[in-house]
């Protein structure tokens, strides 16, 4: 074999390595661009319609009761989307704790989603705080990804008839937090 023919065959196969990487990143980008079309876009605003969801709440007797939105039709909800770990989320949640036995009698229930990983830090946060509002857990964070939620805490304040009346990002001082409360009064 002389040196034109090698040379040859080393453009060829330098041909076919380019012309394979070229179709794999062909396929990567039709791979990207179907996924993202199948994928719910959906971005819940005010006005709009709260999305039904179902979660196993967080319980001392693992009695594995479930908290489910549409069964508080009628009833304003505060949704919560919180951690342990998050202290903006800790600083609000004595205001929830301090304002929820009156506004439960108004007919409102507070609804705090954890986003932990395991229940065992949630179980202690509960008792560090003595919560006593359900407090359903989202280890999956299906919950999290229906309502879009970004940063945390955010909540949504949501009306009786099931409409998003108000959406929060941030901590919620203990005023913000009743003046939005007194919105979704049933």
């Amino acid at each position: 074999m002389d040196k034109a023919e090698a040379k040859k065959r080393k453009k060829r196969n330098r041909l076919i390595y380019r012309s394979i990487i070229l179709a794999v990143m062909v396929g990567a980008i039709i791979f990207a661009v179907v996924s993202n079309l199948q994928e719910d876009k959906t971005i819940y605003r005010v006005g709009d319609q709260a999305p039904d969801f179902q979660l196993k709440q967080i319980n001392k007797n693992n009695d594995q009761e479930t908290i489910t939105l549409s069964e508080l039709r009628g009833k304003g909800v505060m949704l919560n989307f919180w951690g342990t770990w998050c202290k903006p989320c800790e600083k609000e949640m004595p205001y929830m704790q301090e304002l929820y036995p009156e506004y439960k009698e108004k007919g409102i229930e507070i609804v705090a989603v954890s986003l932990d990983n395991t229940e065992l830090v949630v179980d202690r946060f509960i008792d560090k705080y003595g919560l006593t509002f359900p407090i359903p857990h989202d280890k999956t964070e299906e919950v999290r990804d229906l309502y879009k939620v970004g940063p945390i805490p955010s909540t949504f304040f949501i009306s009786p008839e099931g409409e998003i009346v108000e959406i929060v990002n941030g901590a919620l001082s203990l005023e913000k937090l009743e003046g939005s409360l007194n919105k979704i009064l049933p």
